[in-house]
């Protein structure tokens, strides 16, 4: 520790190219950060899928649809207790001017949120997990336009019971020629944490009765839905009951696949790609990038220094203690990227979860989580010994006398 005053004295010397390496860094920890904080949020939601769930959809794909009479027939099947319509409604707030809505002015997708038109009685039956107030669910109950909100969502919005607000959906089948939705916001659940910590409440779900009547589904015969969430009696026969649903559809032509909630979860979400593989894709790469960076930084600094480490030497200094000074020189650069890139991270998440209407990808909310932190921390580091290695190598084995003689 004595020597840091040195370490430290040297690197304010040149403190152009240790603040553009440190921002690189920096820069490097942010991205790390920021898409591990963002697919731990996707993981937390997918673990959290309740095993007493299933999740029946059409066996071509999930935006593929399926008729409405299946739903009859699945209940049928022995071990299931609720079964509920349920539809991916696709809405987005429709751009405002000086207030009112225009939906002819195209859609903010920075606003983005998760819409659901679902048989609301049964559905709610089977999803404990989601605390909404009596008196709530039965204003919301009896008005085909109300709506069930999270709290982040609620929060995120400045939305309380009784607001009024449109949804325009971007999927062509579900947009009223007269224009966006309205819905009311009649009841908002909450979750409990220590329960259920991997809920989200920045969802909402509304009457699928009032969409299919809205666009006149009934009479023109469509009758159709995405999905239909399948509640179970004994978690246990879960695949039993996936495989009895899923016979009964053998020979239709509208064959089914039924799967747990959360590998339909899962799923879903890997239809944008593999997230986990993306993210360490982009990690590595940039990692990569930056401890060429450092590496040349701290190349740089020893040429510089070839009079300071000959002196060194000279005066009595072992090359382990010169060799060491360097590799501190260079764990301190990446400490401090570390920790600029962390609040970098910690100041970006603030903004996105306390910015009004602000969405990233459906989220309202994402927390930086410590073990991501202390890793963002860690590879920073690690950078920094890595790239300050090899020069330390060469001050190490250089000698006084023709580091003198060059001069």
């Amino acid at each position: 520790m004595k020597f840091l005053p040195f370490v430290v004295r040297h690197l304010r010397h040149t403190w152009v190219r240790t603040g553009s390496t440190t921002i690189a860094m920096g820069l490097c920890v942010f991205l790390f950060c920021t898409l591990q904080s963002v697919l731990g949020q996707f993981n937390r939601f997918i673990d959290a899928r309740s095993p007493r769930r299933l999740v029946t959809r059409n066996g071509i794909g999930i935006m593929s649809s399926l008729p409405l009479a299946h739903g009859e027939r699945i209940k049928a099947v022995s071990g299931v207790v609720h079964v509920a319509v349920t539809l991916m409604f696709g809405g987005i707030l429709p751009a405002r001017k000086e207030g009112r809505v225009d939906a002819g002015s195209g859609t903010d997708w920075t606003s983005a949120f998760t819409n659901t038109a679902v048989d609301a009685e049964p559905y709610f039956a089977m999803q404990p997990e989601l605390a909404i107030s009596p008196d709530q669910f039965r204003a919301f109950m009896d008005d085909l336009r109300g709506c069930v909100i999270g709290r982040q969502l609620a929060d995120k919005f400045g939305w309380s019971i009784g607001d009024r607000f449109f949804l325009e959906s971007f999927i062509a089948g579900m947009k009223k020629p007269s224009g966006p939705f309205e819905f009311v916001v009649r009841a908002i659940y909450d979750v409990d944490r220590n329960n259920d910590p991997g809920t989200e409440t920045n969802m909402m779900f509304f009457h699928f009765r009032y969409l299919s009547e809205s666009l006149g589904w009934p009479g023109r015969g469509v009758g159709r839905t995405h999905l239909f969430t399948v509640g179970i009696d004994d978690p246990a026969r879960a695949a039993e009951i996936a495989a009895a649903i899923d016979l009964l559809f053998e020979n239709s032509s509208d064959q089914t696949f039924t799967e747990s909630e959360k590998a339909f979860t899962a799923n879903f979400v890997s239809m944008v790609g593999d997230l986990g593989a993306i993210v360490n894709g982009i990690g590595l790469a940039v990692c990569f990038t930056i401890l060429l960076v450092t590496t040349n930084t701290m190349s740089m600094a020893v040429r510089e220094r070839r009079t300071e480490v000959a002196v060194l030497k000279t005066l009595g200094f072992r090359s382990g203690q010169v060799m060491g000074l360097v590799v501190a020189e260079a764990l301190l650069l990446g400490a401090m990227g570390g920790l600029f890139g962390v609040l970098g991270t910690e100041a970006a998440i603030w903004a996105l979860n306390n910015t009004p209407r602000l969405t990233l990808v459906g989220i309202t909310h994402v927390e930086l989580r410590a073990p991501v932190a202390l890793a963002g921390v860690g590879i920073a580091m690690l950078l920094g010994f890595a790239a300050g290695l090899m020069p330390a190598w060469g001050a190490y084995r250089a000698r006084a006398a023709e580091m003198l003689r060059s001069l």
